[in-house]
C-alpha cells in the first residue's frame, strides 16, 4: 500500500522534490501531491503522476507525511491555515525550512506532534539529493522519513545543532559547486572548447570526480594524487588556484553563508 505524501509549497525545492518522487523506484511507494498558490506554474507536474492543487487543507487531509517546503516567513500563515486539520494520530510533519527549528513549528501546530527537520537540496528531482535529517527521540517519524528520502538520494542523520551546518555544505552548496563547473568550463573554452563541449567535459569530469569519492570513501587528495606527476601539468593549475585562493575562497564562502542563516531565521 502507498503512503500519501503532501509536499506543501511548490517552489524550486518542492518541485524539485516531486520530480523525485515520481520517479520509478519511489512512485512505487509513493502518492504525491503538491500545493502552490499559483498552481498553473507546477501544472507540468500531473504527467508525471503527480497531484497539484492550491488547497493546503486538502492535500493534509489526504496525506500521512507533510513536507514543510515554504519561505520562512511563510510558517505562521501556513500551519495556521492547516491547523484545523491536522491530527497528531496520524500526521508526520517534515520540516526543510531553513532557520526554523522543531520547537518553532510546535508552538504553532500545539503539542503532540511527530516533528523532523530535514535538509535535502535541488537535486532530489534526478534522484541525486544529499539530505541530512535531523535525529529525534520520534523513531517512527525518523525512519518514514529516512525511507522517504532514500527513494531520492542519500541521506545522513545528524544532531540538531548541525541542520544549519547542513543547509550551507548540502543545500548552498549545490550553487557553490555549479559555480565551479561553470568557473571550469569557461576555463575549457579559452583553451578552445566551444561552450558546450566545456560545459559537458566539466561537468563530466565533476560528476566523475564526486563519484570516485562516493564509491571508494577514500579521501580526495588520494585521488589528486593519482593525477598529480613530477613537474606535470596538473600540479602547475592546482598550484595556481591555490596561489589565487580556490581553497580559502570556498571555505570563507562555507562560513559566509552559515553566518548569513541567523539572519533568514
Amino acid at each position: 500500500m502507498k503512503t500519501d505524501v503532501a509536499i506543501l509549497g511548490g517552489g524550486n525545492l518542492g518541485t524539485a522534490l516531486a520530480e523525485g518522487l515520481s520517479h520509478k523506484k519511489a512512485a512505487k511507494k509513493y502518492n504525491t501531491t503538491v500545493t502552490r498558490r499559483n498552481v498553473e506554474l507546477i501544472k507540468y507536474l500531473e504527467k508525471d503522476g503527480i497531484t497539484v492543487t492550491s488547497d493546503n487543507t486538502k492535500a493534509v487531509k489526504n496525506s500521512e507525511l507533510l513536507v514543510l517546503a515554504v519561505q520562512p516567513t511563510q510558517i505562521g500563515p501556513l500551519i495556521n491555515e492547516i491547523k484545523p486539520v491536522l491530527d497528531s494520530e496520524k500526521h508526520i510533519i517534515i520540516s526543510a525550512i531553513t532557520g526554523v527549528t522543531d520547537g518553532e513549528i510546535a508552538e504553532l501546530t500545539g503539542p503532540g506532534f511527530q516533528t523532523i527537520r530535514v535538509m535535502p537540496n535541488t537535486a532530489a528531482s534526478i534522484n541525486q539529493s544529499m539530505t541530512c535529517i535531523e535525529k529525534t527521540p520520534h523513531k517512527e517519524a525518523e525512519e518514514k522519513t529516512v525511507e522517504l528520502f532514500e527513494s531520492i538520494g542519500k541521506t545522513l542523520l545528524i544532531e540538531t545543532e548541525l541542520m544549519v551546518a547542513s543547509t550551507v555544505l548540502g543545500a548552498c552548496g549545490m550553487a557553490f559547486f555549479l559555480r565551479c563547473i561553470r568557473a571550469a568550463s569557461q576555463g575549457g573554452i579559452e583553451v578552445g572548447f566551444h561552450a558546450h563541449e566545456a560545459q559537458l567535459i566539466a561537468a563530466q569530469t565533476a560528476a566523475g570526480a564526486a563519484s570516485l569519492l562516493l564509491e571508494s570513501g577514500g579521501h580526495p587528495e588520494a585521488e589528486i594524487d593519482k593525477v598529480t606527476t613530477p613537474m606535470g601539468c596538473t600540479i602547475a593549475g592546482l598550484n595556481e588556484m591555490e596561489h589565487n585562493g580556490l581553497s580559502s575562497a570556498l571555505i570563507k564562502g562555507i562560513k559566509t553563508s552559515f553566518e548569513k542563516i541567523a539572519d533568514i531565521g
